[in-house]
């Protein structure tokens, strides 16, 4: 499922890897028409993933709705409902129109997108369901609601993995820094892997006609350790991170790279104090340079 499935590009690859890998006779054929479901809101995009998804050969797509999925109750979503995939990349800096927070519990409601999305994807999820899903920089720092929703998070799932993408992989439809998560429901976290993909050498940024390409997550994968993800090791772009230390710094799940060198560049206020010093400074310098000039100026004539 991709509750927020836009042209459907998440689900279309979905499609195709399981199609690849698992379906094997005209049943398995069967079971991936039905297995596959998405929520879209806005009209064009719903329109346009039903198309995609005739095109990849899921032959009735119905299961690809027109719908704001956060407009429906949280505790509307029942068993029948639950799903055991979810990946999606929901929408992030924006708010939710007025009420859709009521469908949520009174203790995390809030407008903000993306943290309803989180809500209903931990809830969506079947007991031993699994979801992959992009957020941005905002959901792992923010305090509030947020710290609620993550402490949910990290008791009901195993967030076992974040991967922290360069800052230019949205471009130019937004600067926002993002993140990879991948979680399993069932289990409380224990620990959580940090691994940061960088920029290929001599790409400064992406953009709309340079854009990330598949084959740059290669490291990355090498790195996963396979299924049991087993075989990671710590080095200079990976580190992991109790989930003790975690809980000490209020949920804060926004954890820097350990092995690169923070630069400190001081407190703002003493800066700002420091700037406006330079600046009189400047000026004093400025106003004994004009009073020169005029006395020499003076004495000349």
């Amino acid at each position: 499922m991709d509750p927020a499935c836009g042209t459907g590009g998440f689900l279309t690859c979905s499609v195709e890897h399981i199609r690849k890998n698992y379906v094997k006779n005209v049943e398995d054929r069967h079971i991936l028409q039905q297995q596959i479901h998405g929520v879209e809101k806005k009209q064009l995009p719903h329109l346009l993933c039903t198309t995609n998804m005739l095109l990849h050969g899921i032959e009735v797509p119905s299961q690809i709705r027109h719908d704001n999925t956060l407009a429906r109750p949280l505790r509307d979503w029942g068993p029948k409902d639950r799903v055991k995939v979810i990946i999606t990349n929901p929408p992030f800096g924006g708010m939710e129109e007025d009420g859709i927070e009521l469908n949520f519990p009174k203790a995390t409601q809030t407008r903000e997108t993306a943290d309803l999305f989180l809500q209903l994807i931990i809830h969506v999820l079947e007991s031993t369901g699994r979801a992959a899903l992009v957020l941005p920089d905002g959901t792992l720092f923010g305090e509030g609601v947020k710290t609620k929703i993550k402490e949910k998070l990290l008791q009901e799932c195993n967030l076992h993995t974040i991967v922290r993408l360069p800052n230019s992989v949205f471009a130019p439809y937004t600067g926002i820094k993002t993140n990879l998560l991948f979680l399993e429901k069932g289990t409380p976290t224990k620990e959580v892997w940090y691994y940061e993909q960088q920029l290929p050498e001599g790409v400064k940024a992406y953009n709309k006609t340079k854009p990330m390409k598949a084959e740059e997550f290669d490291a990355c994968k090498e790195w996963w350790g396979g299924e049991s993800r087993k075989a990671r090791k710590e080095s200079e772009i990976a580190w992991k991170v109790s989930v003790e230390d975690i809980v000490a710094s209020n949920f804060n799940l926004d954890i820097k790279n350990p092995h690169v060198v923070d630069i400190d560049h001081g407190d703002p206020d003493e800066l700002l104090a420091s700037y406006q010093q330079l600046q009189h400074e400047i000026s004093e310098t400025l106003d004994t340079l004009k009073d020169e000039l005029a006395k020499a100026l003076s004495e000349a004539t």
